[in-house]
């Protein structure tokens, strides 16, 4: 007969909370602390990988961290696999070439990788397990919504820009193509795709893929590059999506005004939109060559009347172009003059050159007045920039300006 082993009452109790707690202990994911080494061979793996670069005297980042460790432990339960997300950190004090390899101008900042590659849009919603969790489900989400009829491509939402694919199979690297530039650009574009038979009426030369630009006039566009080759389709697709003159917003403002560009603006009512194509061709004919010098944008008249009444107008006024600079706002003359061969490309040109803000503060350059003419100061007080003001808030963020500033 085996002896009995018996345990005092309080040895029974902390042999139950140990049984307890080894069965009941949730997993802990691990946050990978990334440095140069390592941090191309786990981004390149990542399927989608949240980064956290941050600065521990960072008050908010001190405050992030439990919450960003408890999000990874949730959204590990729900993706085991090691490279399906991985959620990391960069100490940004201890690998200062790594903040400026991705521009990190504020601390904590969230930024969204795909396979190594960043994601334009960081992570700018609220700071909370829930949000951080509901923000990585959407990512891991299929972007590409499938087409069972053809009849399907008569209803799209004309309002978006629409990407659609046509495949003989789903498992293809051309559609494996498709879809990693589609994680990609699902927030510029509507990604849809047919396969197999209800695909074949469009698949007379093979797969291909169709533009089908917002509006019913515009003619649809073939992409007629390599569907195998990723940066061909990617750059194609890209240039489809993301408009040369884009929508200012409350929603997407932080995001702009931090490119650090000046805004060339049209503000306009938003049925208007003749006036926004006459902008829009203008832009593309006067100012292509200074896509990377200054944001070209518009705006809704009754959204942002604030900024109009900075520049004394209203929306009666509308369409109105202006520039905000982050300093001041300066405004372009009749709209009908941006007709003018040139006209929009000299206003630019002239906030390159400092002659706006001169002028504001001086009068006019002594080159713009006749001959013989006295030249006078003019004492004049330009508004100041408005959008400004949208930048990211000192209440959520340690400004890299305001550290220096200490």
């Amino acid at each position: 007969m085996i002896p009995g082993i018996f345990l005092s009452l309080p040895d029974l109790r902390c042999s139950l909370l140990l049984l307890v707690t080894s069965v009941f202990t949730p997993v802990t994911a691990e946050i990978i602390s990334l440095d140069t080494e390592n941090i191309d061979d786990i981004l390149n793996n990542a399927d989608v990988a949240l980064v956290n670069f941050y600065a521990d005297w960072c008050r908010f980042s001190q405050m992030l961290h439990p919450i960003f460790e408890e999000a990874s432990n949730v959204i590990k339960e729900e993706y085991p696999n090691a490279n399906q997300v991985v959620f990391a950190r960069v100490d940004c004090d201890q690998h200062s070439d790594i903040a400026q390899r991705y521009r990190i101008s504020k601390y904590p900042t969230l930024k969204l990788f795909r396979n190594g590659m960043m994601m334009k849009r960081e992570y700018r919603g609220q700071r909370s397990v829930k949000a951080l969790a509901d923000y990585i489900r959407q990512q891991k989400s299929d972007p590409i919504q499938e087409l069972h009829d053809l009849a399907e491509i008569t209803t799209p939402d004309r309002s978006k820009r629409n990407i659609i694919g046509y495949f003989e199979q789903k498992d293809s690297e051309n559609y494996r193509v498709f879809e990693r530039v589609a994680n990609i650009l699902h927030d510029d574009c509507a990604f849809l795709a047919a396969f197999g038979v209800v695909s074949k009426p469009e698949r007379y030369s093979g797969d291909n893929i169709v533009y089908k630009p917002p509006g019913h006039s515009a003619p649809d566009m073939v992409y007629l590059g390599s569907m195998t080759n990723f940066d061909g389709t990617y750059n194609w697709i890209q240039d489809k999506c993301v408009p040369l003159v884009r929508e200012i917003t409350f929603e997407n403002g932080e995001e702009l005004t931090e490119e650090g560009l000046p805004f060339l603006i049209l503000f306009h009512m938003k049925e208007d939109t003749e006036s926004l194509e006459i902008f829009q061709n203008e832009v593309a004919r006067q100012l292509i060559s200074e896509k990377g010098t200054i944001n070209f944008l518009h705006a809704d008249c009754d959204k942002f009347r604030h900024p109009l009444l900075h520049i004394q107008k209203t929306p009666a006024d509308c369409p109105v172009i202006a520039i905000d600079s982050f300093r001041h706002m300066y405004v372009f003359g009749d709209f009908r003059d941006v007709l003018i061969p040139g006209k929009l490309k000299q206003f630019v040109f002239d906030l390159h050159s400092g002659k706006l803000h001169r002028e504001f503060h001086h009068g006019p350059d002594p080159t713009d007045t006749a001959p013989g003419e006295e030249v006078q100061d003019v004492a004049s007080s330009p508004p100041e920039s408005s959008f400004q003001k949208l930048a990211p808030s000192e209440y959520r963020y340690t400004l890299l300006r305001d550290r220096d500033e200490l």
